[in-house]
């Protein structure tokens, strides 16, 4: 094989070489980007939804002031945080609410994400779901935007409907579930009786004192 062949044969291996490495990174900026846009997106919809979960009295709160009263709490396993994560605290007059992050894990394909708000006397003043990945047409009537099937939580309390009672029609509970879906109203409806009992195992730090705002 003479030099010549030999040159061209390193410099196609080159070119192909500088190719794989352009490709890659063009790649790997792509999903870090498209990553990125997600990312913003599903925190751009949530902050969206934090006002929608919020008590009437509240409802006017500009957006920044909740935003403000961010706050950090340790894992739950109980609301599906397996790491420290933010809450969200708003107090005006004599109202006052938090809104929590809840993770149901047993939805029928996978976790499914909700913002839960609870106002000073534990009281369901709203539940959004921020994330699924339910049956379209099935489950996915948790969504506001497809049903008002998540509005039924506004109002309840932990004794109200009584403990067993919160679950589905089907099994004697006292919500409505989908025709052809059980499982996944079943998922948000446990979540969200665990929001009620972490808010009141716990109720002095998540809404404490005018005195004491730590």
């Amino acid at each position: 094989m003479n030099r010549t062949v030999c040159q061209a044969m390193a410099r196609g291996a080159f070119s192909l070489a500088l190719f794989a490495l352009v490709t890659v990174g063009i790649v790997a900026a792509t999903r870090a980007l498209t990553a990125e846009r997600i990312a913003e997106n599903r925190l751009a919809s949530q902050y969206q939804l934090l006002g929608e979960v919020l008590p009437d009295t509240l409802q006017e709160v500009p957006i920044h002031e909740l935003l403000e009263g961010a706050f950090r709490l340790p894992a739950s396993p109980e609301l599906g945080q397996n790491s420290a994560f933010t809450a969200w605290r708003i107090r005006q007059d004599d109202d006052a609410a938090v809104i929590l992050p809840v993770i149901a894990p047993d939805g029928y394909s996978g976790a499914i994400h909700l913002l839960v708000g609870i106002d000073g006397q534990g009281r369901i003043s709203g539940v959004r779901v921020t994330r699924h990945q339910e049956t379209p047409g099935l489950g996915d009537k948790i969504e506001r935007r497809k049903s008002d099937w998540i509005t039924d939580f506004e109002g309840q309390t932990l004794g109200d409907p009584p403990a067993q009672r919160w679950g589905v029609a089907k099994n004697g509970g006292a919500f409505d579930a989908f025709t052809g879906a059980t499982i996944t109203p079943r998922a948000v409806i446990g979540a969200v009786k665990r929001s009620l009992e972490y808010f009141a195992a716990h109720r002095d730090k998540l809404l404490p004192s005018t005195g004491n705002s730590s």
